[in-house]
């Protein structure tokens, strides 16, 4: 009988261990990685997004890291593709891949496939970009009040892409975003073992704090400088790069920025753990040294 094709899945909120255990499954069934992260996809943004290092890149081969440059368009659509071409192609000669991520729509995209959404002009999102650097993120949570209320309630009302993304939608179809959305899951070919990395809450949050300093050391305000006329990029709007275009533009000091860096991925962090939680097929990791196959 043909051996069943698994995808270990390992997601979990940032700075909780991922990548160290991706590596250590990735060793152990000698296999390849898939990155599920929304932002180390693209190759402008190194430190900001706390991709593996070279060594750890060096002892498994990984995919969808600086897959893409910050100019170029992309989305979870692109992803699903691009994802599912990869995956069907080194399933070819391995029974096992590991996905590691916390991108958790990036996750379902893997899993379960997203609904097909119309195309949206460039004019809309470049619009709607400038308003929000003008008029702020409240702009944005009230307007999508107001064109989509079933979405609003169950949106990252913080997160200005997918905020931006939503209102959009709307703008460019007359249709709410909510509509688009059939919750319709597509059965994939492989089986999905999902884990997600928790610990607790101080811990995570005191690892975040570390991070972030040695962000600073590493140099992520200067990586942070070489992108400055590019801030508003879609790819861009993202914490540990909007805090620091900020300090350029002298509406926050250094000091300021690097805490609210801080203060952004600890929220970030949180809203990851939802995510996890809340997602039925997803168990959290109880540091298995046995796994189950």
């Amino acid at each position: 009988m043909e051996e069943k094709k698994r995808l270990i899945c390992i997601g979990g909120p940032t700075a909780s261990g991922k990548t160290a255990l991706a590596i250590s499954l990735a060793q152990k069934y000698k296999t390849e990685i898939i990155s599920v992260d929304s932002r180390q996809l693209y190759r402008e943004m190194n430190i900001g997004t706390a991709k593996p290092t070279s060594s750890e890149l060096a002892l498994i081969p990984h995919h969808f890291i600086n897959h893409v440059s910050v100019h170029q368009h992309y989305d979870i659509g692109i992803f699903e593709k691009e994802v599912l071409k990869i995956i069907t192609e080194k399933f070819k000669h391995t029974d096992i891949l590991i996905a590691a991520g916390g991108s958790g729509l990036y996750f379902k995209a893997i899993i379960e496939g997203i609904d097909e959404f119309p195309e949206v002009g460039q004019d809309i999102n470049s619009t709607l970009q400038k308003e929000y650097q003008e008029k702020g993120l409240n702009f944005l949570q009230q307007l999508l009040k107001d064109v989509d209320p079933d979405y609003y309630k169950t949106a990252d009302i913080n997160n200005p892409v997918r905020l931006i993304r939503a209102i959009s939608m709307y703008q460019a179809t007359g249709f709410p975003f909510s509509s688009f959305r059939t919750g319709n899951k597509i059965s994939r070919f492989f089986e999905t073992h999902c884990y997600y990395l928790s610990p607790p809450r101080d811990i995570l949050y005191e690892k975040i704090n570390t991070r972030v300093e040695k962000m600073i050391t590493d140099g992520l305000i200067e990586e942070a400088r070489t992108l400055y006329e590019y801030k508003n990029l879609k790819a861009l709007q993202t914490v540990g790069y909007t805090e620091l275009f900020k300090f350029f533009s002298n509406e926050y000091d250094i000091n300021e920025a690097i805490s609210k860096i801080k203060q952004h991925t600890r929220q970030y962090a949180k809203r990851q753990l939802t995510w996890f939680n809340n997602v039925g097929n997803w168990k959290k990791w109880e540091n298995q040294d046995v796994f189950l196959f």
